[in-house]
């Protein structure tokens, strides 16, 4: 039977079901397929805090989102064109995520009483004509899936796990997607349970199939390959690219990397990934609190190597006396805060970018370091390798940020070749520099460096450098602890010149501007790059002028942003907090900015942040 195949610009398709119907899983294999054909793509998995919440449930739901293209896409899509709804609650709970007219695809067989009770359904949603806004396609997979392995020896309860890879690969089928590398790598995943493999393979193989020869499926739809420079891609999550970042930013120092971190969503995936690559010279130390996992890192440090220590805001939180050491001793160490909603425990599975304060004010004292973010999944690597060069060749804790968004979220990322990479080598001390009362040689540890005031790096054990170390202030270059007014004054001082300088060494902002004539600036930093990179395009394309610029540097600020703010009439900053960077600007450059906000463990949708930027534009 010859079915039409109709050819598409973008798709956004979204996955749904309980915490055990491997949605996540799903959405990853749909994802490596639609990187391997080559389309542009942006992923946003979304999954409960709860280990496993009551089967059937809506706080047991997880879904995951995917919008692919044949262009460039910034963002994951403001509503989906497809779901795929596994059972009642699965579908009451996205049912609000989908635009008009869109396609739900359902497991009927699990719309029974019972699940549609457990979902708060009076009536079967399938049948009682509450969905007539969309186009609605029942499908038993459930009893598909059990008929297509009857006979591979599994029970019944084992068979049905394996629904989600009938509807991969339905969905497969609708979208031309290429099926060689999910049978690889369910071939290679359950290579130790050859039943399970084969089970999964054939649901797949039956989903095709079935979206192949039912009527129910008349169309399937095309979506061309993005164009692109040429080069090596792979899909990449933020929290993967991350990883590697530090361990390229740790080979172009040519240092070791020590991992002191301790597990917390959604940082614990920067851990296991690092304790792949101890052929790299990368140690993991998985320690018993925030706490040691920090102060280990920074004894890395100290110890020659580049300490890091990952965790999210209520880590920063445990971790502040140790990072107000390390500024006091003035060692390069990376802490990446994978920022999440808060306060508190909070929403530990969702996205916010409400740490900005916290990183740059809470720890006690005048305790200055610099702050990096990232602005997307691939840009963690970019970033990852910024923080690196400014904590080596400065001397000086960096925080780097990201989010739950970025960590989770995937895109394509054209690898970079290392020969494009900086030299991030380093010059350790390797004698007295300067001369004791007595006239006898003598190492001075706060010798600074004329330029960037970065204090020498002496690897302990090395003849000559003895020095001391701690929390109490030190002298001004002998290092011994002070009590002295005017030596504190002017170690708290240089401290902050330090940090400041590191702004002369920062590239001019980059201003999106393509006509010259826009009069309002929207300002951003970290992931609310690709929304707003989205809106702004919505808004030129229905006529307005609109300029964008994004902040990679949160702590300095680029030397040349206040000139840049003052030549528009209105800033505009959207942030997924209460208007953090908005106060920072508006106290630094006393600008009257606009705070756009949002804390709703999601990121910005497109639609929403063009509506703002018209209104500010219409009010200039």
């Amino acid at each position: 039977m010859s079915k039409q195949v109709l050819a598409v610009p973008s798709v956004v398709i979204r996955f749904a079901g309980d915490s055990g119907d491997g949605i996540q899983l799903t959405g990853d294999r749909f994802t490596a397929q639609t990187a391997t054909f080559g389309n542009d793509l942006a992923t946003l998995p979304d999954f409960p805090a709860e280990i496993r919440a009551p089967q059937g449930t809506l706080p047991g739901v997880s879904a995951f989102q995917l919008h692919f293209a044949d262009h460039g896409v910034a963002t994951p899509g403001d509503s989906a064109d497809v779901l795929i709804a596994m059972n009642p609650a699965a579908l009451k709970a996205n049912v609000g995520h989908l635009r008009p007219a869109a396609q739900i695809i359902a497991d009927s067989d699990q719309f029974t009483p019972r699940n549609l009770t457990k979902a708060g359904y009076a009536t079967n949603p399938l049948e009682d004509g509450s969905l007539e806004g969309y186009t609605v396609q029942p499908v038993p997979l459930t009893a598909l899936t059990v008929g297509a392995l009857k006979d591979s020896g599994l029970s019944r309860k084992d068979a049905e796990r394996a629904k989600n890879m009938f509807a991969l690969g339905l969905l497969s089928w609708m979208y031309q997607r290429p099926t060689e590398g999910t049978i690889a790598h369910l071939t290679s995943k359950f290579a130790k349970k050859p039943a399970i493999m084969r089970a999964n393979i054939a649901a797949f193989h039956a989903g095709w199939n079935f979206g192949e020869t039912t009527e129910a499926f008349a169309v399937s739809y095309e979506i061309a390959p993005a164009p692109a420079p040429s080069g090596v891609y792979r899909n990449i999550t933020g929290n993967l690219a991350l990883s590697y970042g530090l361990v390229a930013g740790a080979r172009q120092a040519g240092l070791p990397l020590f991992l002191g971190s301790y597990p917390i969503t959604p940082a614990s995936d920067i851990l296991h990934e690092l304790s792949r690559h101890k052929n790299f010279g990368v140690t993991t130390f998985q320690a018993e609190d925030e706490i040691a996992a920090v102060s280990a890192a920074l004894g890395a440090s100290f110890g020659g190597s580049i300490g890091v220590t990952t965790t999210s805001g209520p880590g920063i939180a445990l971790k502040a006396e140790a990072i107000g050491l390390a500024v006091t001793l003035e060692l390069p160490l990376i802490v990446v805060d994978i920022q999440r909603g808060g306060p508190s425990t909070g929403l530990p599975t969702k996205t916010e970018q409400a740490d900005l304060l916290q990183v740059l004010h809470g720890r006690n004292g005048e305790s200055p370091l610099p702050v990096v973010s990232a602005s997307s999944p691939a840009d963690c690597f970019d970033a990852c390798i910024e923080a690196v060069r400014i904590a080596l060749k400065y001397r000086t804790p960096v925080v780097l940020l990201s989010d739950g968004y970025l960590a989770n979220g995937s895109e394509p990322w054209r690898i970079p070749h290392s020969s494009t990479l900086p030299d991030l080598t380093v010059e350790f001390a390797t004698g007295p520099n300067g001369t004791a009362a007595d006239g006898s040689p003598r190492f001075l540890p706060y010798l600074r460096d004329p330029e960037t005031l970065a204090r020498p790096w002496a690897v302990p054990g090395t003849p000559g450098l003895e020095h001391r170390i701690g929390g109490l202030e030190k002298a001004d270059g002998t290092g011994d602890i002070s009590y002295d007014a005017d030596n504190h004054e002017f170690m708290v001082r240089t401290r902050q010149a330090k940090v400041d300088g590191i702004a002369r060494d920062l590239p001019p902002t980059v201003v999106d501007d393509p006509d010259g004539e826009a009069r309002v600036l929207v300002l951003g930093w970290g992931s609310t790059a690709g929304p707003i990179a989205a809106a702004c395009a919505e808004v030129r394309a229905a006529g307005g002028s609109v300029a964008r610029a994004h902040l990679r540097h949160l702590n300095p600020f680029p030397a040349d942003l206040g000139e840049v703010l003052a030549a528009y009439d209105r800033v505009l900053i959207p942030e997924m907090n209460l208007g953090q960077l908005a106060l920072l600007i508006r106290g630094r450059y006393l600008v009257d900015a606009v705070s756009h906000t949002q804390v709703r463990g999601t990121p910005f949708k497109a639609s929403d942040l063009r509506t703002a930027i018209e209104k500010v534009i219409s009010d200039v």
